[in-house]
């Protein structure tokens, strides 16, 4: 297939798993209510559940494509995903919806680790960092138009149908991806399925403190996007009442972050990863730090442009640190991708959704605790690049990257 094709499926495969978490987050108070829950934060469990399975779930995928190719995970992790979506429509209660959220994140976990290891497989150095930039950019087009997919649905039918459509999506991509995607892993790069393999394998992720340190630094910046994904119904409608209007500014922010891996894709060739997340990650720091400092000296609630300006800045700095990052931890990896993949995923994913959790649960009817959480995360991220680095930023090791 052409380049703009690949871009797109991978792009797709990996937006099934935005898909499963924002289409729904219009319908969170019907889900709370219907199935009677009473602590409205505990209606971000159906978002944290999810999340879980997601992260856990990568630990299986990376070998298991490395012993039997990229293909038949995929393949079967979209099955589960779909058995799941459809499954959900007759849940009875609530806790039986979040056991099934977190299968169905286990087989969403598929298209994470399974895709990078595919872009891994066929791309390197800078131009992988373009790639993953430009499926980005296509990603986030599923933040910008999922939440307001979520109320139009929520219009013309219930909850129920958001996940029958969730599932329908699923088939449409599995079906694209087996007629038209090729296997990518290389012959000379399959591992043996045996444990010692497996451990090997980890033990030559886990000791590369380039790769280490990058995931954690990651990890921690996830969980900020993850905290506010859990307590964004709440910010937007409860604090600020924009009822209906909720979809829209959740996509004015997608927005940035789409513009920003856009940007980051025509950028990174020129000046490379490391100079761009490192100014891009200085930069978040310095705008959630004013942030803070004006949430905590200015009018309460804080008005909603000027919240919404604080935002949108912090995720067009995002957009420039996510995909750098996860190229930066591998690409001294290429020889292990799926294997690396799976345990880079495994830890920013579960690290970013028990973060993102805390920081949701923290929710105390003000943006306080997000803010707070964004800017602390951020400094924990600078001291691991800061370890990565050995104090260096913005140094480029060799011309690739």
């Amino acid at each position: 297939m052409g380049k703009a094709e690949f871009i797109g499926m991978m792009a797709m495969l990996m937006a099934l798993n935005a898909l499963a978490i924002d289409i729904m987050l219009p319908a969170l108070q019907q889900i709370g209510e219907a199935l009677r829950v009473e602590n409205v934060n505990e209606r971000q469990f159906i978002v944290s559940s999810y999340l879980f399975g997601f992260g856990f779930a990568q630990l299986l995928y990376g070998p298991i494509s490395d012993r039997f190719g990229r293909r038949k995970p995929m393949i079967f992790g979209l099955a589960l995903y779909i058995v799941c979506s459809f499954a959900i429509v007759a849940v009875p209660s609530f806790s039986g919806l979040l056991i099934l959220r977190f299968i169905q994140g286990a087989g969403a976990a598929s298209t994470r680790v399974v895709t990078v290891s595919i872009v891994r497989d066929v791309f390197g150095g800078r131009a992988m960092a373009e790639v993953m930039s430009l499926i980005m950019m296509v990603f986030m087009i599923v933040p910008i138009i999922a939440p307001g997919t979520g109320q139009v649905i929520m219009l013309g039918g219930n909850w129920h149908m958001i996940f029958l459509f969730i599932g329908i999506m699923a088939i449409a991509i599995l079906v694209w991806m087996m007629l038209r995607l090729p296997e990518t892993l290389a012959p000379e790069d399959v591992r043996p399925l045996t444990l010692s393999s497996i451990i090997d394998g980890f033990r030559i992720v886990l000791t590369n403190r380039m790769a280490l340190c990058y995931t954690i630094s990651a990890t921690f910046i996830f969980g900020a996007l993850f905290g506010f994904i859990n307590s964004a119904q709440q910010v937007y409608v409860g604090i600020y009442g924009l009822g209906h209007w909720f979809p829209v500014a959740f996509a004015a922010v997608a927005a940035f972050m789409s513009f920003s891996s856009f940007l980051n894709s025509r950028l990174v060739g020129r000046f490379g990863m490391r100079r761009l997340s490192h100014g891009s990650l200085l930069a978040f720091i310095a705008i959630t730090a004013l942030w803070l400092f004006v949430q905590l000296v200015g009018p309460q609630p804080m008005p909603f442009l000027l919240f919404l300006s604080f935002f949108g800045l912090a995720m067009f700095m995002f957009g420039w640190i996510g995909a750098n990052f996860n190229s930066l931890a591998m690409e001294p990896l290429g020889h292990v991708a799926g294997t690396a993949s799976s345990v880079l995923g495994f830890m920013s994913t579960v690290g970013g959704a028990a973060i993102g959790a805390l920081i949701g649960q923290a929710f105390n009817g003000t943006a306080l605790p997000m803010v707070a959480g964004f800017f602390s995360v951020s400094l924990v991220g600078l001291v691991f690049v800061l370890i990565a680095e050995k104090g260096k930023l913005f140094q480029p090791h060799n011309p690739r990257v």
